[in-house]
């Protein structure tokens, strides 16, 4: 086989502006929000006409959630500008995924938030034919899943496993049977395969094992099908993160898992992958360029950075003044009588410093910026850093030092939590977190990874 390349991205959450997002409700709704909402229409124009002078690879791959919320003027908007890069000369090969069948689609218009017309899963075959349908080898019309030739000697498994009534995120075995037989006749056919899924096999960073819905279910089952089935490689996307994760079974097969930070959410990039041959994939990393849109002068990256930390800051407010709020977010909205606990607890993470929190813990920090830093910007730097991916919270650096040593203060508390990991191991939450703040492993933007 000869190296061929292709251009991938994650979470497009396309929305079409005209529909609506201004207003005091839209205003409330994104103190929560990791990802753009009125701005995602522009930040998918300046990615795709990006796309369109690329010259590195003439092939596209997007692992699901298309438009926002599954607003049908999304779907046909975005599909516009598919059609687009296509008459420019880019094949294009997608799948779908939970938020581009949405049952409740919203917009925020003059009068507040409202729903508008909705996309049912059965229309999605049709919206998307052309975009690898059309030219798959193999379709499995009912699952939303199909197999193409990429190149000589590579073939695509992409997958889709939204489609049962509860969009339970489970392949059911019929699926499971039509991937077993694409498997076999790859290898039968002397094909190197690869998987698009949306949701990620291997959680992103260690500490997600422990929290459901941040991988595929049935995780543990699926990861081993794939990997003994000749399958090594899948890009996903889902938890809107950068990493580059790898399992290796007892039986010594493996299986990488290659998630993506959506576009319009920091970090947003453009993979470039170079399957070199069946064993040598070279994956890099491009951010996305800025886009068409009152930013005060800031970079996209720098925007979409500062969104995600005035997330967390709301958050540490919210939960000072209306602990109701935050905690309906985190699945607590019903524990009131933690709510004046909580209150008093951040009444004062809002105001120290991390040198005045590790005072009060006995904790050493001897780095003077450190000590300065207000707890809830080290907390969102560090919350951003593990999305971010290769983060920087590592052993041996200021920041890190600090963040293990407070880990260690709370030590027993987290050895009595009872948490279970994706596979079902009980989970050591000390050493999740430590290897979940800091990067000790593979380069999440850019590495070559040996399959086998």
């Amino acid at each position: 086989m000869k190296p061929f390349k292709f251009y991938l991205i994650a979470d497009t959450h396309y929305f079409k502006n005209s529909l609506g997002a201004f207003g005091k409700e839209y205003d409330e709704f994104m103190r929560y929000e990791q990802k753009c909402f009125a701005e995602t229409e522009s930040i998918n124009k300046a990615v795709f006409n990006w796309l369109g002078e690329a010259d590195e690879a003439d092939t596209l791959l997007i692992a699901g959630d298309l438009t926002f919320n599954g607003e049908k003027k999304s779907h046909l908007a975005f599909i516009e500008l598919l059609k687009d890069l296509k008459a420019k000369g880019k094949r294009i090969f997608v799948v779908t995924a939970d938020h581009d069948c949405k049952d409740d689609p919203f917009a925020f218009g003059e009068n507040g938030r409202y729903q508008p017309e909705a996309t049912k899963y059965e229309e999605l075959y049709d919206l998307y034919y052309e975009f690898g349908f059309s030219d798959a080898i193999a379709v499995d019309r009912e699952h939303m899943s199909y197999i193409a030739q990429l190149a000589d000697g590579v073939r695509l498994l992409a997958l889709c496993n939204d489609g049962d009534v509860n969009h339970s995120h489970r392949f059911d075995e019929k699926h499971i049977e039509w991937i077993k037989e694409q498997t076999k006749k790859a290898r039968e056919d002397g094909q190197m395969m690869f998987a698009m899924n949306h949701y990620p096999l291997l959680p992103g960073q260690q500490i997600l094992s422990v929290i459901s819905g941040t991988y595929q279910k049935d995780a543990e089952y699926v990861t081993r099908l794939l990997a003994d089935e000749g399958v090594h490689l899948v890009f996903t996307g889902h938890m809107h993160n950068q990493s580059i994760n790898v399992r290796t079974l007892e039986n010594g097969n493996k299986i990488y898992d290659v998630c993506t930070g959506s576009i319009i959410a920091d970090p947003s990039v453009i993979r470039l992958v170079e399957i070199e041959d069946e064993s040598t994939v070279k994956i890099q990393s491009i951010p996305t360029p800025d886009f068409e849109w009152d930013t005060n002068g800031k970079t996209c990256k720098q925007y979409l950075s500062d969104l995600f930390d005035n997330m967390l800051i709301n958050m540490f407010a919210d939960l000072r003044d209306n602990p109701y709020n935050a905690l309906r977010k985190l699945g607590l909205g019903d524990k009131t009588k933690i709510f004046p606990i909580v209150s008093r607890v951040f009444r004062k993470l809002n105001k120290i410093t991390v040198g005045g929190l590790c005072r009060l813990l006995c904790i050493k920090c001897e780095d003077m910026e450190v000590r300065k830093m207000p707890v809830k910007l080290y907390a969102a730097e560090l919350v951003r850093n593990m999305f971010e991916g290769n983060q920087s919270f590592k052993e041996g650096t200021p920041k890190g030092d600090v963040f293990i040593a407070f880990l260690k203060r709370f030590r027993p508390v987290l050895n009595k939590v009872n948490a279970k990991t994706f596979d079902g191991q009980k989970a050591d939450l000390f050493d999740l977190l430590i290897n979940s703040a800091g990067n000790y492993d593979i380069d999440d933007y850019n590495a070559t990874i040996i399959l086998k």
